[in-house]
């Protein structure tokens, strides 16, 4: 303040008037908010004094005030400006100093202490206080100034132009230096945003080369430039056939699109792209619209920010002219005398942004690694746009969730779930979903199936009604689209009930996510429904038998397998089993924490000889490399659920091999599954060496009555000690009776663990000897009686595709050849 000063009370503070800033001192400590900080005023004209009324003070409250004084002409800048420009003079010695001068000397002094250690710092202000005892009392007030201005001359000449009032942040050093670091570097780094690409994050999805690649074959497809240079670096010389097919109407036409086709067929950037060219169109309309805009202003020189709109730093101006937001913008425009409205003592909620930059695409998944999954995609082919994307699905922090959409990101990948709960929360970016240009339902089939995802039909149903914007597009795919499995024969039996075929369920589907025009409709599939590079097979057994034919492929055939079974019980039973067969394999089910579930798949796409057992939660969309083998532990029950099972693998034009273990009570599912997908031929039963079954059978046994110890263990000692402690809180005594197993005393205890003991001994063993053995003729024995060979390894050089092709030649030879006469 340019008048006296209280030395050691009171802060500088400014207040809203109708005419300009008036300036007063007060006892009470004002704390600044993060928008305040930012922002400094540039003094045009002067300083002057306020009369008052004698009477204020007759009640002694007003008694630490020394004046008031107002200023009308003044500039709004960024702290960016004046640190840049406006560089306090040195002062020559022997000169008079002036008061603006002693406070400017006074408010840059903690500048230097904060290159300094906090001791340091406390050293070298107990120094100075030391030497000078009125500099003690300044550097006390200059840590609570929120506002400066800086005058370069004496109150006898008046203040020159150019005077400036600047922001300082209380000295917490170590923060403010990093913000001031990251403010220098603003302007370079918002310029080279877009065509930096983002950090590559970890994913088990397919590594994408960084070799370039030409995309001539892309440019006929409406492609925008900076997706062809990300198809470029990424190798995508050509479009798959679902691309080529759904590009061109989708960005020349602005068609809705259904689209079906094969698993691994690149569906993912079919409806990638075009979201990716919705936002960037919206950019560059909202750019014309704000330069037109600007153009019939020019007095101005800048454009105003909107008043309802809050800019990044949080100042409000009442000239409202509707342009796009600047991520960093220096200098604010000039505001005449009675223009301003600040509200500094107001903290807007964090993540408060401009309101001109709303979602404008939502991408919607069944499960939450399918979600992941997909942002990856969309983050690769947007790397070179600076297009900001957000993940929302459960099992993680929802907090982390809005500070992401705090950003206020263009396009968002979620679950039903989480995404309703958002919503439901009123989350400032998805309070306005009107301005929705692209939704995406990816596999639309599981989404809509009735009982489940409820969120996704209130959701559905607020797009279509308070929230409907006519212009929006809306893309659905899945592999599974166009086939209609048999409804069960209790369905048929009520009075209403019709047979669905292939347009009546997409008629359907629209109706259900609420498709009001004419979509382009894409369907790529084949009457079988699987990928033509995949080869199928079966194995007729008992239930019991599963685990041994389960562990005799896994031994055959290493190589990277997925295996999949109904429920959560048997993905836990499987997995404690075969950890005992030292076969090492990794789980994935719904009651997994979403960070172990996340590691466990990056697990498996790192090992190749990886063994994932899970649960239909694995069964869509994932795009994991290199899946040579899908057993089917448990048949499916829907038909759907074994062609996205048993696209895991051959993928890409590769070749996979399927496999199902059949039970007795699996041959419902699979005579449904057989029908539907209308297998010309019968599905062929898979070779076994019935010679090596006896050693397999003899290791699984032994492993599962170790597990099965282990479980009912390891379930008394958790339910017997749970009872105890309640016992002992309620002090009372519990019969022996009521413990699982009975109370054990240490000989029964410790005779259980030697017979464990025994057991994993003679397991390991076993373990250790070879179950196919490279049996090799010499005719000159050794004098021990064999030949003494390397370590041959335990398993064939040959494949399980190659063992299954092997054997359909051999029944083809065996067919006898009809003559005719």
């Amino acid at each position: 303040m340019a008048a006296a000063r209280t030395p050691s009370r009171g802060i500088t503070k400014f207040k809203k008037g109708r005419q300009g800033i008036t300036k007063f001192k007060k006892g009470r400590q004002f704390v600044p908010s993060a928008r305040f900080r930012k922002k400094g005023i540039k003094v045009v004209g002067t300083w002057k004094p306020v009369k008052i009324d004698p009477h204020v003070f007759a009640d002694g409250q007003l008694e630490d005030l020394v004046c008031f004084e107002e200023l009308h002409d003044y500039k709004l800048v960024g702290a960016s400006k004046l640190s840049s420009k406006e560089k306090p003079k040195k002062r020559r010695s022997g000169a008079v100093v002036s008061e603006g001068e002693a406070e400017e000397e006074t408010a840059s002094q903690p500048k230097k202490k904060r290159k300094t250690s906090r001791d340091q710092g406390t050293e070298t202000t107990v120094k100075k206080e030391k030497e000078n005892p009125s500099l003690a009392d300044e550097d006390r007030i200059s840590q609570e100034v929120v506002l400066k201005h800086v005058l370069d001359t004496d109150h006898e000449d008046g203040p020159q132009e150019g005077g400036v009032v600047e922001t300082i942040s209380p000295p917490k050093t170590v923060k403010k230096k990093k913000k001031k670091k990251t403010g220098k570097k603003a302007e370079p780094s918002s310029q080279a945003a877009p065509s930096k690409a983002p950090s590559k994050v970890k994913s088990w999805a397919t590594k994408l080369d960084d070799q370039e690649a030409d995309v001539s074959a892309w440019k006929d497809l409406f492609v925008p430039e900076p997706v062809l240079r990300a198809l470029s670096s990424l190798g995508f010389s050509a479009p798959t056939p679902i691309q080529a097919l759904a590009l061109a109407p989708a960005i020349r036409d602005n068609l809705d699109i259904l689209g079906a086709a094969e698993t691994g067929s690149g569906k993912t950037l079919a409806f990638a792209i075009p979201v990716i060219h919705s936002v960037l169109r919206w950019q560059e309309d909202q750019k014309q619209s704000s330069q037109e805009q600007s153009g019939s202003h020019p007095e101005d020189g800048e454009s105003s920010v909107d008043a309802d709109d809050p800019s990044e730093d949080g100042d409000e101006t009442s000239n409202p002219l509707p342009v796009e937001r600047k991520e960093e913008k220096d200098e604010d425009p000039c505001h005449g005398p009675g223009d301003i409205k600040l509200e500094f003592d107001e903290e807007k909620p964090a993540g408060h942004r401009n309101q001109r930059s709303p979602l404008l695409g939502l991408v919607l998944t069944p499960t939450r690694e399918l979600a992941v999954q997909v942002k990856h995609h969309v983050d690769a082919v947007a790397q070179f746009t600076g297009i900001k994307t957000a993940l929302l699905v459960g099992g993680m922090a929802p907090q982390k969730q809005q500070r992401m959409l705090g950003r206020r990101p263009e396009i968002v990948i979620a679950t039903p779930g989480r995404l309703w709960e958002l919503i439901k929360e009123q989350h400032h970016h998805l309070s306005n979903l009107k301005q929705l240009r692209c939704l995406v339902i990816d596999e639309a089939d599981r989404m809509v199936e009735r009982g489940h995802f409820v969120e996704l039909s209130q959701l559905l149903e607020m797009l279509n009604d308070s929230q409907y914007n006519p212009q929006r597009q809306t893309f659905v795919f899945s592999a599974t689209l166009t086939l209609v499995h048999q409804a069960p024969a209790r369905v048929f039996q009520k009075k209403n009930a019709k047979k669905i075929d292939k347009t009546g369920k997409l008629d359907m589907l629209m109706q259900k996510i609420g498709m009001r025009g004419k979509p382009k409709v894409i369907d790529l599939t084949r009457k079988e429904a699987t990928v033509e590079t995949l080869t199928e097979t079966k194995i007729h057994c008992d239930k019991e038998e599963k685990d041994f034919y389960l562990y005799y492929f896994l031994l055959q055939y290493p190589g990277r397998t997925m295996v999949f079974a109904n429920s959560i019980d048997c993905i836990k039973r499987l997995t404690a089993l075969l950890s005992i067969l030292d076969r090492d394999p990794l789980p994935l089910h719904a009651n997994m924490h979403q960070k172990q579930r996340l590691k466990n798949l990056e697990r498996f796409a790192e090992r190749d000889n990886g063994v994932l057992l899970s649960t239909d939660v694995a069964a869509r969309g994932l795009d994991i490399p290199d899946v040579q083998h899908v057993i089917h532990y448990q048949v499916p029950r829907t038909s759907e659920i074994y062609v996205h099972r048993s696209g895991r693998t051959a993928r890409a034009a590769k070749e996979g091999l399927s496999l199902l273990l059949i039970g007795p009570d699996d041959m419902i599912n699979f005579k449904k599954i057989y029908k539907t997908l209308e297998k010309s031929e019968e599905i062929p039963l898979f070779p076994i060496e019935i010679k090596c079954m006896k050693a397999i059978k003899e290791r699984v046994n032994l492993a599962r009555q170790i597990e099965k110890e282990e479980y009912y263990n390891s379930r008394a000692k958790q339910h017997n000690a749970w009872l105890q402690q309640a016992a002992d809180a309620l002090e009372i005594d519990v019969d022996d009776d009521v413990f699982l197993g009975g109370r054990r005393n240490e000989q029964e205890e410790s005779q259980k663990q030697k017979m464990m003991k025994g057991m994993k001994k003679q397991l390991k063993h076993l373990l250790s000897q070879p179950v196919f053995k490279n049996l090799m003729k010499t005719k000159y024995p050794t004098q021990f009686g064999r030949l003494t060979v390397p370590e041959m390894p335990l398993y064939t050089s040959e494949s399980a595709l190659s063992t299954v092709s092997q054997q359909k030649k051999k029944r083809k030879k065996k067919q006898p050849i009809m003559s005719i006469n």
